[in-house]
Formats: structure tokens, sequence, C-alpha cells
């Protein structure tokens, strides 16, 4: 991997990026890139409209608005996740670096702003309420998909000097404040974010000694964040609930649970869960426990495969990169993704404690389908502009977004 393509370094060719040159005829004209990210994007979809529609069933009974009242609002939000993995996977990724920056200066008030004036919803105060449209934003979704491109393009400029300590200041002042405001109203996505950058900064090469400031860094900010922030006493009672399996207050976890042990190997079937009726956010935080007892093992291992296989060819795409930016930055999105995969899954299973994260792709989510999707897109759009060589800069314009 290379900072950025010149005349001598090898161009990525079929040959050399496994299962990139696979052909479906004119798909092939509208969907670019890697076409084993497609195929989890098309499959998450799928499962997430059969596990919503039957996850939603006792809400929209409760509330009698009926089923398709919810099912329309997740078609409407899938419809606008998948334009946005289709629309930046057009892009040319280096744009990215730019707006990346332009990005992270948006979401500092607007982190704020959540942490001040946000939108309570389900006792967690993470949105912002956008009038007359009337929707709601998180912020911290932005904030992610900011930070991670910045930190991508920060550490593709250093490659040539990685033992530089002036190079890395940015970084973890950019880390700081935003993990910092993130933590103020959302400690779990603050820490996810914290652990990605981390493993980001070990894949870019960056020294020992830089790491070790790198975590003190990130220690002090999710610090910070708990004293400063609304979320000290929720954080304590989850970590409680967790260390004391015989509390009465662990409700949700205890329905999840049930779930989890009642799919057996192949499940109850589509549509027949029986907890959607008792467990809280079944649709959302706890998705993962309907899967496993709609579809048993087979689906859970179904599922848990196709995040696996998005990392895997996350890093094959950075392997072959030709730009040190698209390789770091396809990395850092594919691990991003997956990491907050694996750990919802791992609060259902009873592995950490409940941290209210949705499934990526899968739980019924406004902004969260949104961010998933611009993500996937620009993964696509690292792996299309190594691909397709028609998708360039000009040699000047490419430098000036890395120095940007």
């Amino acid at each position: 991997m290379s900072e950025t393509t010149t005349e001598n370094t090898p161009k990525a060719t079929e040959s050399n990026y496994p299962l990139a040159g696979l052909s479906f005829g004119k798909i092939d004209q509208y969907l670019q890139g890697d076409k084993l990210v497609w195929l989890v994007i098309i499959l998450l979809s799928i499962v997430s409209f059969l596990v919503v529609y039957s996850a939603t069933g006792t809400i929209a009974f409760k509330t009698m608005k009926g089923s398709f009242h919810y099912m329309s609002r997740h078609f409407g939000h899938m419809v606008l996740a998948l334009s946005a993995v289709w629309i930046a996977h057009r892009i040319d990724y280096r744009y990215y670096a730019k707006l990346s920056r332009i990005a992270l200066l948006i979401t500092v008030p607007l982190l704020i702003a959540v942490w001040l004036f946000g939108t309570t919803i389900n006792d967690a105060s993470r949105w912002i309420a956008i009038p007359i449209i009337n929707i709601t934003f998180q912020p911290s979704d932005l904030a992610k998909l900011a930070l991670i491109a910045s930190i991508a393009g920060m550490l593709a400029k250093r490659q040539n000097n990685v033992e530089d300590i002036q190079d890395i200041i940015p970084v973890l002042v950019w880390t700081g404040i935003i993990c910092t405001l993130i933590g103020m109203s959302n400690v779990s996505t603050a820490i996810l974010l914290f652990f990605t950058s981390l493993v980001l900064m070990f894949i870019g090469r960056v020294p020992t000694n830089q790491l070790i400031l790198f975590i003190l860094t990130g220690f002090v900010s999710i610090m910070l964040a708990l004293v400063v922030g609304q979320r000290l006493n929720t954080a304590s009672s989850r970590i409680d609930r967790f260390m004391n399996p015989t509390t009465e207050q662990r409700f949700q976890e205890e329905q999840g649970y049930i779930a989890v042990s009642t799919g057996g190997f192949l499940g109850k079937g589509p549509g027949n869960s029986d907890q959607r009726n008792f467990l809280p956010n079944a649709f959302s935080d706890f998705i993962y426990a309907i899967i496993i007892e709609e579809y048993g093992l087979v689906g859970a291992l179904f599922v848990l495969g196709l995040y696996l296989l998005l990392l895997y060819r996350g890093m094959v795409i950075m392997a072959t990169s030709t730009n040190a930016f698209g390789g770091i930055l396809a990395a850092g999105l594919s691990l991003s993704l997956v990491i907050q995969a694996l750990t919802h899954m791992a609060v259902v299973v009873g592995l950490v404690p409940v941290t209210g994260l949705p499934l990526p792709m899968l739980s019924m989510g406004g902004t969260s389908l949104m961010f998933t999707g611009l993500s996937l897109g620009i993964i696509l759009s690292v792996s299309r502009g190594d691909i397709d060589q028609t998708v360039t800069l000009a040699n000047d314009a490419a430098e000036n977004m890395e120095r940007a």
C-alpha cells in the first residue's frame, strides 16, 4: 500500500483483487466495486425486512397503527440507506478526505447541542429534532464517519515518516474532542469509536510510544465525558446489572436470554417470535435476539458470517488499494461497522453490559441506516476506484486532497 498512485505503482486488477472481477452483465454498470460487499448489503437488507416486520408486530398492535405503518417507515429508511450506498460508491473516495474535515467542524456544535438540548428517546438524549419535517437526527453517526475519514487522511500523509510525533497531534486532539462530546450523551458509542480509532492507528503503523499516548488521550476523554456528561448513572447501573445477575432490574436482558435459549438449531420460524411481546426495543437494540429465536443457530451464524465477510472484504480492499488514504479508510469503516455488530451480538448473549447500539443495516432506525449506507458506499468507492482505472482525479488535485 503506497501513499499515492504513480506510474510505477502496480495497478489493481482482477488477477490480484480476488472475486472483484465477477461479471453480472448490465448490473456491473450500476453496482460497481467489490461484488461480495454488494452481496452482503443485499442479504442484510432482506434479513432486515423479514426481522423488523416480525419484531414490530407487538408495538404495531399496542399503538393501533398497524404493521403497515412501521414497515412503510422502515422501507423508506432502507430506500434512503441504499440510495446513500449507491451515491457514495459513485463518488471518487478521495473527495471524502477534504469533506471529512468540514464534517468534523460541523459535528462539534451539533454534539454540544445534543448534550445540552437533545431530544430524549428511550431514556437517552442522543438526537436533535429537525423542525418542520419532524424527524430526528443523531449527530454521533456523522461524527464517527467524519473522524474515521479524517484519521485515515492524517495517517496516509505520514506513511513515509511514521516516527514524527508532530503529525500525530491533530489525531490526538480530534479524537479526544469527538470522543468526549459523543460520550456526554452516548458512552458506548464513544468507547467503540475510540477502540476503532486505536486499531486504525495500529494499522497505520503508528509507533508504540505514540499508541500509548493515544490510549491515555482516549482514557481521559471517556472519563471526562462520564464526569461532565449525562450518562454516568446509566453506565453505572448497566455495569451493576451485568455484574449482579440476581438483580430484579434485568428485565430486558432476561427477555433477550429467553429468546436466545428457545431458538434452538433452526428457530421457531419467521414471524413466530414469542419474546417480541415482552422484549423492549426488539426491533432495534435487541434485534439479534429475535433473529436467534426465529431462525435459530443457523440464522445467527448466517448473520454473523455476513459481518465477518464484510470485514474480510474490507481488509482485502485495504491490502490491494493503491492509495494509502483509500486503504486505511476502507479498513476503518469496515472495522467500525463490524465492531458495532459484534458488540450488539455480545450484549444479546450476555457477554457485555447493555449498550443500546443497533445492529448495522439490520435494526430499524433512521440516521443509523443512513450513515451505515454511506459507510458501505465509501468502502465500495475505494474498491471501485482501484478496479476501474477511469475513476481518477488529476494528480495535483489528488495531492491537494491528501494535504487537506
